[in-house]
């Protein structure tokens, strides 16, 4: 082996002691090192590749406190002789007569489902108006840090390493205590399940409550992805019409099994359902014997005043089934979201998620409750107040100023504003054209199924710098008039 070939970078994201063990580890089970010569003395190998002897020694002392080499008497380091090379099978070069016909396995094509994609690259553009990202410049870092180390400590690992089903009791008592109470909502410890995400709380019900042929009713414009999960299902979609008062409660609602509502938030649009409505939904859901999904995904967003009474806390008969996350708040690759029910729903939510997954990382829990207890939580929730109302005005008066008419301030706070260009507007068009000026939008397009509003897209606010929000806006304009 040829170990002065190796290429380590000197300016990598990745030290030369992490480049240099995955390299050494890559060659030793591809067989490129052979199990009876001795690797290159520390000193030799860190002459070749012009690093410090150091950084060799404490590569060697790692791989073989890993029993990725032994050491011999006199003789140097070797390769364990229990790890053996990973072999290419070799062809005979006859052809092959029998393969899998995927599309027989294959009959549902999940993969082309239309989905909402982020842009991986967002940070480089200069005025990135999208949604959901995580901001790090407001994020707490420390106290994270901090809390992650204490849930990883040695009386903390005995909580939660072993194989166990139950949730994190912390962090299900801090959830019954600390955050539904602000929505309203009282439950018990056995009415809460931690889930993988917002979305894995909505796939989880839906799966257990509907039945091939049911109806799930959704808004229009929605959320894509629980619009795709119901028809993964199979279920017929009833699109359901809202206004600026939230959804419509028509009589198209008898028809529905199980419905899926944003009330406090519609998503995309941001309308907030008033009080009379949610009343009149409940009353709907018990004449004609639905089910609700409440999906409350940015509840703690609220800046604007007192916040309408979560529709769960006002649903005397269990009909609701709330949906909580803290990506919003914390980060969305986190994955930790928890839903509300009746106690019959969440035993079997439980029973079907050991199915799937078992449980959330037990370690991120206890990381969640840690931060919740110790006040980090309710302080950047605070932090973010402050920030999303100031970029919550300034887009407000940036919209006025060079869109006007085209959209309405969100009575509820959040992070994002629905805009209605001229009817004579594609929004995709217009995605296409402002990327080129270094501006991110979401067209709006793929949030309906009933009707195609080519014209609308979302303008989220969570991740711009707030001097950037009135010139991005303005050039947004520009380009719309030269395209309308």
């Amino acid at each position: 082996m040829a170990f002065h070939l190796f290429h380590l970078e000197h300016d990598s994201k990745h030290s030369l002691q992490q480049q240099l063990k995955i390299q050494l580890t890559k060659a030793i089970f591809n067989g490129s090192v052979s199990l009876e010569k001795a690797l290159p003395s520390s000193r030799q190998l860190a002459q070749d590749l012009k690093i410090s002897r150091n950084t060799v020694v404490r590569v060697y002392e790692q791989m073989l406190s890993e029993n990725l080499i032994v050491s011999k008497q006199r003789s140097g380091y070797f390769i364990n002789p229990q790890y053996q090379p990973l072999h290419i099978l070799e062809t005979t070069g006859q052809e092959i007569q029998d393969s899998v016909d995927w599309e027989q396995f294959l009959p549902r094509k999940l993969s082309q489902q239309a989905n909402i994609v982020k842009h991986q690259h967002w940070q480089r553009y200069k005025y990135p108006f999208i949604y959901g990202q995580f901001d790090p410049q407001s994020f707490p870092i420390a106290q994270w840090r901090e809390c992650s180390r204490d849930s990883v400590s040695v009386a903390a690992i005995g909580n939660w390493a072993s194989d166990q089903l139950q949730d994190d009791p912390m962090l299900i008592e801090h959830i019954q205590t600390h955050i539904l109470p602000r929505r309203g909502i009282a439950a018990k410890n056995s009415q809460i399940m931690i889930t993988v995400g917002a979305q894995h709380a909505v796939y989880l019900t839906t799966r257990l409550v509907l039945r091939e042929g049911d109806t799930f009713g959704i808004e229009d414009p929605n959320y894509v992805d629980v619009r795709n999960i119901a028809l993964n299902r199979p279920a017929n979609i009833l699109p359901l019409a809202i206004d600026k008062e939230g959804l419509i409660i028509s009589e198209e609602l008898a028809s529905c099994d199980c419905i899926y509502v944003t009330p406090s938030h519609q998503f995309p649009t941001t309308v907030t359902m008033t009080i009379e409505r949610r009343k009149a939904l409940l009353k709907k859901a018990a004449e004609h014997n639905f089910l609700i999904i409440e999906d409350d995904y940015e509840a703690e967003t609220n800046f604007t005043g007192v916040p309408s009474p979560a529709l769960k806390s006002i649903d005397q008969a269990g009909r609701v089934i709330y949906v909580g996350s803290f990506s919003k708040t914390l980060a969305p690759g986190l994955r930790l979201g928890y839903m509300v029910g009746d106690e019959n729903l969440i035993r079997e939510a439980q029973a079907l998620r050991r199915l799937m997954l078992r449980q959330a990382p037990m370690n991120n829990q206890r990381s969640v409750a840690l931060f919740i207890a110790r006040g980090y939580y309710d302080i950047l929730i605070n932090k973010q107040r402050i920030n999303y109302q100031m970029k919550w005005h300034l887009m407000n008066q940036a919209l006025q100023q060079h869109i006007p008419d085209s959209s309405i301030q969100p009575t509820f706070g959040g992070s994002s504003y629905w805009v209605e260009g001229p009817t004579t507007l594609n929004a995709d068009t217009l995605a296409t054209a402002a990327r080129e000026k270094g501006i991110l939008i979401e067209p709006g397009a793929i949030y309906y199924c009933a009707t195609q509003q080519s014209h609308c897209f979302r303008l989220g606010y969570g991740s711009i710098a707030p001097e950037l929000i009135e010139p991005g806006i303005k050039a947004l304009a520009d380009i719309i008039k030269t395209l309308s």
